[in-house]
């Protein structure tokens, strides 16, 4: 009686202990860091505070140093949601079967890309890229990070639709600066003759008065494409309990603070699926960037 009695306080404290282990998991997010890590940092913290009230689970954010690394801790389950770009989305819902695309930002819908030129190249502003083949031509260019869509795939896609040639054999020089805003300073200061960028981040920091227009200028936007998105694990009911996803998309959706929302900068969020991004799949399968 005495063996039955201990046999069932081992069984039940057991239980009591996966339980505690359950309930105290972290839920871990990322980004893509297409911004100066300080802005990051800033900003992801507050939507893990959000989170944490509206999911009633601790919500980690965790910063990592380029595109590939966001998508290798997504792969390796160190992260079950990410803030991706259009292209990180698609090679990391590839890699992840099951994962999905919970939420894009209003803008994200319609997002373009700014071509801008440092004035001295004497570069105006034109309707088509093609229009600007022969001032193009020998420049120096510098793209953003190698898998950003809007700092590297879709202008990519223009420039080779433009001059039917890569961008190596337009430019005299091509290089990646990383992020948005270093592709802002590089071409502004002249280290870089001409460059493209993501156009909410000129938008802001045009706002914010940080853009030196006797410097730099814009000179070509693209037509629009989809962008940005919240991407999540197919795994995630599993282990933080059935319909968590849901909850993640329903919070992601009601994320209504000024403030917080200004960050990224976003006016809010809207429902988005795989789907929306198959656009992006085929481009960077044409020009060779996805197997």
């Amino acid at each position: 009686m005495a063996t039955s009695f201990i046999r069932k306080l081992v069984v039940s404290s057991l239980l009591f202990f996966s339980a505690s282990v359950a309930t105290a998991q972290t839920f871990v997010f990322t980004a893509i860091p297409d911004e100066d890590e300080t802005k990051l940092v800033e900003r992801f913290q507050g939507v893990a505070d959000y989170l944490s009230e509206q999911l009633d689970v601790d919500v980690r954010y965790i910063p990592v140093k380029s595109y590939a690394a966001a998508i290798t801790a997504f792969r390796n389950n160190q992260v079950q949601l990410a803030w991706f770009g259009g292209l990180s989305g698609v090679q990391a819902r590839k890699l992840v079967p099951g994962s999905e695309a919970l939420a894009q930002g209003v803008e994200d819908k319609a997002f373009e890309t700014y071509f801008i030129a440092n004035t001295s190249t004497g570069i105006e502003p034109a309707d088509n890229l093609a229009d600007l083949a022969d001032e193009l031509r020998g420049k120096t260019f510098t793209f953003g990070s190698k898998g950003s869509t809007s700092g590297r795939l879709m202008p990519e896609y223009h420039i080779r639709e433009a001059f039917g040639e890569a961008p190596e054999d337009v430019f005299s020089r091509v290089g990646f600066s990383g992020n948005h805003t270093r592709t802002l300073r590089l071409v502004e200061a002249g280290t870089y003759q001409v460059g493209a960028l993501n156009f909410q981040v000129w938008k802001k920091e045009m706002d914010d008065g940080n853009i030196d227009t006797d410097a730099v200028r814009v000179i070509w936007k693209t037509p629009p494409f989809p962008d940005y998105q919240w991407t999540i694990r197919g795994d995630v009911n599993d282990r933080f309990g059935d319909g968590f996803k849901e909850k993640v998309k329903q919070a992601l959706l009601n994320l209504k603070d000024p403030k917080l929302l200004e960050s990224f900068p976003r006016s809010g969020f809207i429902p988005v699926s795989n789907d929306a991004y198959e656009p992006i799949r085929k481009t960077a399968e044409e020009i060779g960037i996805l197997d």
